[in-house]
């Protein structure tokens, strides 16, 4: 019988293998080849221009480069498999470093820190009068949340993660539905599908479902894709020098609005001094600043999985606490960032392929190392 089990099994495997990659929908397929999201992906993926206007180069400080990283920073860098680091102090590059083929032109994923972008446009929508209130109820821009189980959730409830709706927020496992999300091809049927289990705006739970509902209010009350209005409002008007990427679901379809945003490190620095100046770029005022203000405000009404207060998440932004600094940031998976410190007008931005695990707070460690770094090739000192 074991011999007979033996001699099957390897052709079991063979036809499920089969099965799997001609099924009609292909996140199981793609979850099996791909085996893991990369920084690479908008390679795989249908893709939506962010379309630039008039590129506005950076200024290069006179101190550009000048900082001689030492064996410890390299290892840093290293370690995480870092391909751009840059740093930018009074809106001037101080430094920047690529590696494993990158250059200040080349695209990168930008995982979640996409999320903190929607967040964005969700305040210049309101600054337009398209939505009225973060305090409106979701229902008034999706209809399919005019139901008994959803229709108390509002937009702060999404901006801030305490929707309460049901998700697996898993990256590893094949068949989670946030791997069907990202995927496959019916991503805002995925989350217009998903039912609230838990308390709306009590519950500080990070899910995919918030942000990518932001995005279905924003092409609703825009009458726009999102890479349209984000290229409306944000890329052309911040100079952009390239044009940036953001995954869809399909050919003409939906954009993955909580990652797969796509740009390079000197045009993602634009969105953390657009931060840095209060929502103002060059005199004109691309986002209110009290709607920033909201946003870089910790949720400290929510309560997180420790039932402790929300004091590291605002409106889609991460918000910590470093060295008596108070650090905005946008962050992805694989340890992308967008570092701001008000403090000091200085903007970081981190991408590679990995991030530590280990947590400090919220936080992942490596975030306080290249701040640190940053610290000491732009000579300030704390």
């Amino acid at each position: 019988m074991k011999k007979v089990f033996k001699f099957y099994l390897p052709g079991f495997i063979v036809l499920v293998i089969v099965i799997l990659l001609f099924q009609p929908n292909p996140f199981l397929r793609n979850a099996l080849i791909y085996t893991t999201a990369d920084i690479t992906d908008f390679e795989i993926f249908e893709k939506r221009e962010i379309k630039s206007g008039n590129p506005q180069a950076w200024n290069i400080s006179d101190q550009y480069n000048k900082y001689q990283l030492t064996p410890d920073d390299t290892s840093l860098l290293n370690e995480y498999k870092t391909v751009a680091y840059l740093v930018i102090k009074d809106t001037a590059i101080v430094f920047e470093s690529y590696c494993d083929g990158y250059n200040e032109k080349a695209y990168s994923n930008s995982f979640s820190m996409a999320k903190s972008i929607v967040s964005l446009l969700i305040g210049i929508a309101i600054d337009e009068g398209k939505i009225v209130s973060v305090n409106d109820p979701v229902y008034k821009y999706i209809p399919e949340f005019n139901d008994e189980n959803r229709k108390n959730i509002t937009i702060k409830h999404l901006l801030t993660m305490s929707s309460g709706l049901e998700w697996n927020e898993s990256y590893k496992n094949p068949f989670s539905v946030t791997t069907k999300a990202y995927y496959g091809n019916s991503l805002n049927k995925l989350v217009l599908d998903a039912k609230r289990i838990k308390t709306e705006g009590a519950f500080y739970e990070y899910s995919t479902p918030n942000p990518q509902l932001l995005s279905i209010i924003i092409k609703n009350v825009t009458k726009k894709t999102l890479s349209e209005y984000a290229s409306e409002k944000l890329w052309i008007p911040l100079g952009a020098e390239r044009p940036a990427f953001w995954s869809i679901d399909r050919e003409n379809g939906d954009e993955k609005a909580f990652c797969c945003f796509n740009s390079n490190a000197r045009d993602f620095a634009r969105l953390g001094q657009l931060v840095l100046n209060k929502g103002k770029w060059n005199g004109s005022q691309i986002v209110s600043e009290q709607y920033l203000k909201e946003s870089l405000t910790p949720a400290r009404h929510l309560v997180d999985e420790n039932n402790k207060p929300v004091d590291f998440y605002g409106y889609q932004w991460w918000i910590a606490n470093y060295n008596d600094y108070t650090i905005y940031y946008a962050r992805g998976i694989l340890g992308q960032y967008i570092i701001c410190i008000p403090e000091k007008n200085m903007v970081i931005v981190r991408l590679g392929h990995m991030r530590s695990k280990e947590k400090i707070g919220h936080h992942p460690s490596d975030l306080f190392e290249y701040i640190d770094l940053a610290f000491s090739l732009a000579g300030v000192t704390e």
